[in-house]
């Protein structure tokens, strides 16, 4: 007892008698002690004491004891036992969790450990430092620098990585520990990867280029693939970094044959439909899931999804998910992952389009899997991000798809010889856009509005559509009953948009449409009270949006083959009834709400509740193209157009100005549009300059490491230290590999800014063509207005010798009055119209 006493007061000191020293003064001594003594014992004595107070008076020991922590770090790195000892109660510093040791103690922030990791990473060689010693074999010291790093990586992640990134083969030591034989530190270093090359692409390319595709498959295989635990799951992780939104890994994964890889892995075995899915399976699945949908996202670039597309079709990846998509037993959630998957695997890819259509389901009688995931999708108990994951796979299935278009239609056709019953693509989507349940409405309107989508020839089929009447009435088309049911006050919200996105989707550059829907009975005079109606609720003002361009739509896409509903009939019925500022108001209010920024964002449909299911992705494409454009047509019409042609002193002189009034009116238009066009190709031109800017900038970083990583080099091989030899050969190795990293990246670059720079030329090459048309187009209408001036000039003088002569002129008082009309050469473009005007009324 007498010999532990005496060593407690040798690590504490002595204290007076019936007094207990303060967590501070008990810092305070062994931090003087750990600077001080000169025997390594008892250095690391107090260092062992320093690390269990670091879990209870974590603040006193940071504060005091960071310092002679990392003075032990740099003098005494001969002992294993002493470093473990300071990075561990640095680890314990800078943590972001709390300690059960220290839940009482009120001086404890939430944020105390990301402070203490801003003061030890305010000196960037202390990290270097820790990383040295993850070369140290001993298992304390090794493993508790990778839980350092990985403690400050994640509580400052971006500062951590630009010190890595420069850190000499720092990324190079981290990616060794893949290969340590001792599964805790490989799984450790597993951690640290996955915080280390989070959102950053530099990081990530050079881990993927340090060979780490291979090293993270052999770990997986190793563990058992999706049967395995939690360590493929961070594996998974891991490799789902290095390929998210990173186009370079992404190819580099699809040309090592990394795809054909991860195919196997997807075969589930027939006992797993008895035993069931364990939650790590469920989860090392959903991962893989991710992983595949990070190379065929829409969001990469098309010439990398579409070459992953082909390798996941010829190495039966495609086929692997398709038999988990009508396996049973299958979880809820991988089968809506699966789902989702599928859908952007075949996307925009015809090959695999009709691989999809070709599958069965095992049912008896057998059916098409898209039958069978439309028949979920309209079925009101199913969950919902299931059914909007079936609804995406649908749409992604039409994507660019002609021939899927045509099947859609064709089963809904009266000449049609496909199956009369409920169980086709068409007799499901009408069973859903006619039920009872709003949502089925949404989704059945939204999916057959994808098999119109830049499709005119299906637009005209749809309209052969006939549907049968209660008590054997006379048939009505789909286009009518679409419409009858739009004017339902019993007809829901949801269902609502779900219609008036299929119709504004129908008539759009489809005249013959836009004719049967103003044919049919109430048309306008719904639209126009919709949208002259008074609402507060932002839903209602969507609705009321939707309106104002299914009308804007049937105006600018009439024939005029329809009495009393020509585009100047509807024209006229904006200006009386609702006029033409509100329509321009109440069109504008659809992008103005929230959900068409949710929507414009990606293809896929993601909704946390039913109520956030309203707009769709390529009905806000549509409406993006034709918004400015129905505005320009009902803002631009003038009412009394038509009137100024009647008061003419003459029929010839009449329909000489009505003439010359057009060719302006369309030099005009001309010119306006070239003038949008010349802003957009200076704004176009302002971007590439600016992006070119960016590029010649991190060009000049990566030369400028280039040339660091060159001269290191260079330090390498004139070091003279032969005990040194295998390990500075090894140096030398990463080093040079590094450097052409470095130098692979500079000539990317390097193209990507001759690239921009041509794209630059060619931009201001065009804008010069431009600004050429608009001067020659402001030439022709100068000298079109000198012709009418002479007109004018001599209908004037032919008048006066006709009151000379004493014969009486038509409207002679008026005219006196309005003969001193003059036109100015400078008159702007913008006043034409109305110089004109006057002109005519003359």
């Amino acid at each position: 007892m007498e010999f532990l006493k005496s060593g407690f007061k040798t690590v504490l000191g002595t204290t007076e008698p019936g007094q207990q020293p303060s967590a501070a003064e008990t810092v305070e001594k062994l931090v003087d002690r750990v600077v001080s003594s000169t025997l390594l014992d008892d250095r690391r004595d107090a260092c062992r004491a320093l690390k269990a107070l670091s879990r209870k008076y974590r603040i006193e020991v940071g504060a005091q004891g960071m310092p002679a922590l990392v003075q032990i770090l740099k003098h005494d790195c001969q002992d294993s036992e002493i470093i473990s000892y300071a990075l561990d109660a640095l680890c314990n510093i800078t943590t972001s969790e709390e300690f059960d040791e220290e839940a009482d103690n009120p001086a404890v922030s939430v944020n105390i450990g990301e402070q203490f990791t801003e003061m030890f990473i305010k000196v960037p060689d202390h990290v270097t430092l820790v990383m040295g010693y993850l070369e140290e074999y001993d298992f304390r010291v090794r493993r508790a620098a990778i839980q350092l790093i990985t403690t400050l990586i994640a509580n400052k992640t971006r500062d951590l990585q630009e010190i890595i990134l420069v850190s000499p083969m720092g990324v190079s030591k981290l990616m060794d520990l893949l290969t340590d034989s001792r599964e805790v530190i490989r799984n450790d270093a597993l951690l640290l990867l996955i915080q280390l090359t989070k959102g950053n692409s530099n990081i990530q390319k050079i881990v993927a280029f340090e060979n780490a595709f291979d090293k993270i498959f052999e770990i997986i295989q190793s563990e058992g693939c999706s049967d395995g635990g939690i360590v493929v799951e961070d594996c998974l992780i891991l490799l789902l970094n290095l390929l998210k939104n990173n186009s370079s890994n992404q190819q580099f994964f699809k040309e090592g044959s990394f795809i054909q890889r991860l195919s196997p892995m997807f075969i589930i075995a027939p006992e797993t439909e008895e035993v069931g899915w364990s939650p790590q399976k469920v989860s090392n699945i959903h991962c893989m899931l991710q992983v595949v949908r990070a190379l065929v996202t829409p969001s990469n670039q098309q010439q990398v999804v579409s070459s992953c597309q082909k390798v996941m079709r010829k190495s039966n990846l495609l086929d692997a998910l398709c038999s988990i998509l009508m396996g049973s037993g299958v979880p809820a959630d991988i089968l809506t992952e699966t789902i989702n998957a599928v859908a952007e695997i075949v996307r925009g890819d015809k090959e695999n389009q009709e691989q999809l259509s070709m599958v069965m389901a095992p049912s008896n009688p057998p059916r098409p899997a898209i039958v069978v995931l439309l028949m979920s999708m309209i079925n009101e108990k199913q969950m919902l991000a299931l059914r909007c994951a079936v609804l995406y796979c649908f749409q992604c299935y039409l994507f660019r798809n002609v021939d899927g278009h045509q099947a859609v239609v064709q089963t809904l056709l009266p000449s049609s010889e496909a199956e009369v019953s409920s169980h086709s693509t068409g007799q499901l989507l009408c069973v859903g856009l006619f039920s009872t349940d709003s949502l089925a409405n949404w989704f059945s309107a939204v999916a057959l509005m994808h098999a119109l989508v830049d499709s005119v020839a299906q637009k005209e089929e749809l309209m052969r559509v006939l549907l049968a009447t209660p008590g054997g009435g006379k048939p009505v088309t789909l286009l009518e009953q679409c419409t009858n049911l739009l004017q339902q006050d019993s007809y829901k919200l949801q269902s609502k948009v779900g219609l008036l996105m299929l119709l504004g989707m129908w008539l759009a550059h489809c005249p013959g449409a836009v004719k049967m829907f103003l044919a049919t009975n109430g048309t306008m005079a719904y639209l126009t009270a919709q949208i002259s109606a008074n609402e507060h609720d932002e839903n209602e003002y969507l609705i009321q949006g939707l309106c104002a361009f299914l009308m804007g739509v049937c105006i600018q896409f009439n024939d005029n083959s329809l009495p009393n509903q020509k585009r100047d009939d509807i024209c006229q019925l904006v200006i009386k009834r609702i006029g033409q500022e509100t329509f321009c108001n109440k069109l504008s209010e659809v992008s103005r709400h929230e959900a068409y920024s949710r929507a414009c964002k990606q293809p896929q449909i993601r909704a946390k509740s039913a109520a956030d299911l309203l707009l769709d992705y390529e009905y806000c494409k549509l409406y993006k193209g034709l918004e400015a454009l129905i505005g320009k047509v009902v803002s631009g019409f003038d009412v009394d157009g038509i009137e100024l042609t009647e008061l003419t002193l003459s029929s010839e002189a009449s329909a000489l100005v009505a003439k010359y009034k057009s060719i302006i009116r369309d030099l005009d238009g001309q010119i306006n549009l070239l003038q949008q066009n010349s802003k957009k190709i200076e704004a176009k031109n302002i971007e590439l300059e600016h992006n070119l800017a960016q590029v010649e900038s991190l060009n000049t970083q990566l030369s400028d490491q280039n040339t660091l990583l060159k001269a290191q080099l260079g330090a390498v091989q004139n070091g003279t230290s032969s005990a040194c030899d295998v390990a500075t050969a090894n140096a030398l190795n990463a080093a040079h590999f590094q450097t052409n990293l470095y130098c692979a990246e500079n000539l990317r670059l390097t193209r990507e800014i001759e690239d921009i720079r041509k794209q630059v030329d060619n931009e201001k090459q065009r804008a010069n063509t431009a600004n050429e048309d608009l001067q020659k187009l402001q030439k022709d209408q100068e000298d079109l207005l000198e012709l009418l001036m002479d007109q004018e000039n001599k209908i004037i003088k032919y008048e006066q010798q006709l009151r000379l002569a004493g014969v009486p002129v038509e409207n002679d008082d008026e005219t006196e009055n309005k003969t001193d009309i003059n036109f100015d050469e400078g008159t702007s473009n913008a006043n034409i119209s109305k110089c004109t005007e006057s002109a005519t009324t003359i």
